[in-house]
């Protein structure tokens, strides 16, 4: 089959890498064409903007960066349903707007292309693994048409409802992790505070009640003092942003996400927001005088 992707980063470089390893022929676009060497080295095809990945496609996949991005991707001067696209199905996998994905499936729909949103959960591990959760949402016959295609790149495939459940399926997701996260974060700043081995913690309270993908995979992070990025902050901050606009507009009040987001916030302020997610440890770390 003829595959087109866009955006080729931390997260989409591996899981186009799935696909062309399948045998599928690949279409690429992305901002810095340097970001696709490795899919072009064995033989993807480069293309200039993503109006001509549209055109030389069956099936689309996109994972950009933030809503403008997707905004602009798909209709955009060059995007994707303002060209002469060939393709009979789109798939934005960013983590956007609901009523973004709403918008860009109506307008696909005009064109007679299914489109469905299908945000990713588990990091730059679960890309590099093929363990990725995929929460969808869209028309289930187009779901059960490439739904093949979603399981060359994740574990649990999931259609959630009609366009835009697939982006708040991410959001409730994001909620949580932003709790963990802080949670996971404080436990291992007290575990240091009163000297004790943040590996010993870890393997101790990672295997009980407390055991989290956070804890288990960040936390050994954070104890070697890693803050390389799986997800950035500054994505995160963004993802947290959407889910509190869209629960304003729920008449719905969500304090310990709006004071993990502001936590995340200083730490940008304080140069973090390239780090990983992990690196709310480093803001907490500065608040408490430690670091």
């Amino acid at each position: 089959m003829k595959i087109g992707w866009i955006g080729t980063g931390i997260m989409g470089g591996p899981m186009a890498g799935y696909l062309q390893a399948a045998g599928h022929e690949l279409v690429v676009h992305t901002r810095t064409k340097s970001r696709a060497a490795g899919l072009l080295a064995k033989g993807a095809v480069w293309c200039e903007a993503p109006s001509e990945v549209a055109a030389r496609c069956e099936v689309l996949f996109s994972i950009v960066g933030y809503p403008a991005d997707v905004r602009s991707t798909y209709l955009g001067r060059e995007g994707v349903l303002l060209g002469a696209p060939s393709c009979h199905t789109i798939v934005d996998m960013t983590t956007s707007q609901p009523s973004l994905a709403k918008e860009i499936a109506e307008r696909a729909g005009q064109l007679h292309i299914a489109a469905l949103d299908a945000p990713v959960s588990g990091g730059d591990v679960g890309a590099r693994e093929g363990t990725l959760a995929i929460m969808v949402g869209g028309d289930s016959e187009a779901f059960e048409r490439i739904r093949w295609l979603l399981e060359r790149m994740g574990g649990t495939i999931s259609l959630m409802g009609p366009a835009g459940a697939g982006q708040h399926t991410k959001m409730c997701n994001q909620i949580l992790v932003a709790g963990t996260m802080i949670g996971v974060c404080e436990s291992l700043l007290y575990a240091a505070r009163q000297g004790m081995d943040q590996n010993a913690i870890i393997g101790v309270i990672g295997s009980g009640a407390a055991r989290s993908f956070l804890i288990n995979n960040l936390g050994p992070r954070i104890a070697a003092g890693d803050y390389a990025p799986g997800f950035v902050v500054d994505h995160f901050v963004k993802d947290m942003g959407i889910a509190l606009q869209e629960a304003e507009a729920a008449k719905l009040s969500l304090p310990g996400l709006a004071l993990v987001r502001q936590l995340y916030v200083a730490l940008q302020a304080q140069g973090g927001g390239g780090c990983g997610t992990q690196g709310l440890f480093l803001a907490l770390d500065k608040l408490n005088g430690i670091g």
